[in-house]
């Protein structure tokens, strides 16, 4: 089928990367842009719509070099960088050395190199269009410039949760293409495209006094690279761990600093006070406290959200909980608003990587998972059948695609395995359960693990979880006015964390121990002494019981049950009785992000941009010229 929307028009950020290939002009014809830089040959390489601020060029010979996003502002190095570039290859090097988090785009002798970040905020994309392939960093602009169909088998993998890895990285349109988070693109000069790895992660050898030490640097540095250029910087400061150290050296650095907080309504939340705590240790920081009675509840705003996206997001349940300082800070005259988003996934880790220990040091790993299982209350029989299970990556997944109607296994399964087993939910139809289990089952013939080990296999996903969502939230904060950006999903902060000893960064008897130590010295230790973190329940619960009728706006005419995707009717008797104890769980999200990102391809913004949809060609194909 072919769905209405658009890609970005002149006001959209965006960028695409052209061959050096005859076919440059027509396809650069096709897209909306205000920026064009250009191959030595002349012909069109990085088009799109960029601020100046986010973007460093480098020319050198038949060298270009292009850095796009949270980077260094080094540009005497990439100039060099540039001058020396004798083979797209040798650019590993400085992929792998950069501060920031950041597209990294190179052009020499006809060939282009594209990639984004490990993490998976920076995704690359690629596409056929007039006999060349072209890449992106967004899907839905591909997308309409090929008139590429909405592939309704991916939409029903989204409805899965969790998602498992690799499906995840499957575009949403058919022939749109995806790169692997860690992996770039190289397009030649006769248009053809491949994809190459240039990631991986280091193996967990370090102390965590060593890796303490690095994570000091990496993070010092990552946020460094923003607050770099002075004028006023926003931070969340919410008093957890991940927020206040990014607060803590920002203060550091070249830029006035403004420490916001919402405090959570549960008058149990200890946020508040641990953020006050903090804040008396920052007296040149201005701490803006916000009225917790004004933060949007969850749920809130879902019929109004018109921000193209190029995938479904369960982040826009929160969208208006996250947006809800931006005018605040951005009248305060904030340039830049930094989060603690990914100290959770990084600073900690997976107990999966007790499953490999306990075969290599049995018994201290065995007291550890005796600690696990008292701490989380882990039942004794599902945890001895994760920790016996060996199934390779493979076999698992394969093994999920006849399980998607199961009950939720125990959690313990998937701390300890190499995922959570994906579910679909009640009102999901056979069509969809049809769908998701033949995807699951071809990707499963091929799939390899992110790394070989599932305990790092599991930071990983981890971690590209977390990034679509901050990847969908910090576009939805530039076009509202602030740009966003989470130093800890930077690669080098990435590396120092999967560098130390699973046994030493994850433990049932301290909490986050390697960014405590990573931080004496810098936050002082009355603000690192905190165990735990606030959970909001109580926020979602009251969303749920406000918004309940938005919520049943949204199933009537609903785009997944024209595609017969969902059972429109279980979802408006579910969404009627907002006290329904299963919903305290996450069971709509999935089912909410798709659904609402299906609303957004109906905006107008691409007939008013005069931008073709995505499902038309954007101009005549070669066929039909001739």
């Amino acid at each position: 089928m072919s769905e209405h929307g658009g890609m970005p028009g002149h006001g959209e950020a965006y960028f695409a990367v052209l061959p050096d290939h005859e076919a440059a002009l027509a396809v650069a014809a096709g897209l909306p842009h205000t920026k064009t830089l250009r191959h030595p040959s002349g012909r069109p390489w990085l088009i799109g719509n960029w601020t100046d601020a986010e973007i460093t060029v480098a020319e050198a010979g038949d060298a270009r070099l292009a850095l796009i996003g949270a980077h260094s502002r080094d540009t005497g190095r990439i100039e060099r960088e540039a001058a020396r570039l004798t083979g797209l290859a040798s650019l590993d090097r400085l992929a792998r050395t950069l501060p920031g988090c950041f597209h990294l785009v190179a052009s020499l002798g006809g060939r282009t190199r594209v990639q984004g970040d490990a993490a998976g905020l920076r995704l690359v994309f690629h596409a056929r269009a007039h006999g060349a392939s072209v890449a992106s960093d967004r899907a839905d602009v591909l997308a309409a410039l090929t008139g590429a169909d909405l592939d309704e088998r991916r939409l029903a993998v989204r409805l899965l949760w969790p998602v498992p890895h690799p499906l995840l990285h499957a575009p949403m349109w058919r022939d749109v293409h995806g790169v692997e988070p860690g992996s770039h693109l190289v397009l030649d000069a006769e248009g053809r495209a491949r994809t190459r790895r240039w990631w991986s992660p280091p193996e967990p050898e370090h102390s965590l006094a060593t890796g303490a030490a690095d994570l000091r640097t990496a993070l010092g540095r990552a946020v460094g690279a923003r607050t770099a250029g002075g004028g006023i910087v926003s931070c969340d400061l919410s008093g957890g761990l991940d927020s206040t150290s990014v607060c803590f050296l920002a203060a550091r650095g070249e830029a006035e600093i403004i420490a916001s907080t919402w405090p959570g309504r549960d008058p149990a939340d200890e946020d508040l006070m641990w953020a006050r705590r903090a804040a008396a240790h920052l007296p040149d920081v201005e701490h803006a406290v916000w009225p917790a009675d004004e933060s949007p509840l969850v749920y809130e705003g879902l019929l109004e959200i018109d921000d193209p996206m190029d995938e479904p997001s369960i982040g826009m349940m929160d969208r208006a909980r996250v947006l809800s300082h931006v005018p605040r800070l951005i009248a305060k005259g904030s340039r830049l608003h930094l989060t603690g988003i990914g100290g959770d996934q990084v600073a900690w880790c997976s107990e999966a990587h007790y499953h490999r220990l306990l075969r290599r040091r049995p018994l201290p790993a065995l007291r550890r998972l005796r600690g696990f299982r008292a701490l989380f209350d882990w039942p004794l029989g599902p945890m001895a059948r994760a920790l016996a299970d060996g199934r390779p990556y493979r076999r698992w997944l394969a093994d999920t695609a006849a399980d998607l109607r199961r009950p939720p296994q125990p959690p313990v399964l998937g701390a300890l395995g190499w995922d959570g087993a994906p579910r679909l939910f009640d009102w999901m139809t056979p069509d969809a359960e049809h769908a998701a289990a033949e995807l699951i089952r071809d990707a499963a013939r091929t799939a390899e693990p992110i790394a070989p080990d599932r305990g790092q296999h599991a930071d990983l996903q981890a971690v590209r979880v977390c990034a679509r969502i901050i990847r969908q939230w910090e576009h939805m904060s530039a076009r509202a006015g602030l740009p966003m950006s989470s130093p800890f999903l930077d690669d080098r902060v990435i590396e120092a964390c999967l560098a130390v000893r699973p046994e030493e960064r994850v433990t049932p008897w301290r909490y986050k121990p390697l960014l405590v130590a990573a931080m004496r010295g810098v936050v002082p230790a009355a603000c690192l002494a905190r165990s735990n973190k606030a959970e909001a329940s109580m926020d979602a619960a009251d969303g749920l019981r406000a918004h309940h009728g938005d919520l049943m706006t949204l199933w009537d005419g609903s785009r997944l049950a024209r595609l017969g995707l969902v059972d429109d009717a279980r979802l408006r008797a579910l969404s009627a009785r907002p006290a329904t104890p299963s919903l305290r769980e996450a069971i709509l999200y999935s089912t909410i992000g798709c659904e609402v990102w299906l609303r957004t391809l109906d905006r107008p913004a691409a007939a008013a941009a005069g931008a073709p949809a995505p499902g038309r060609p954007a101009r005549p194909t070669e066929e039909e010229t001739g």
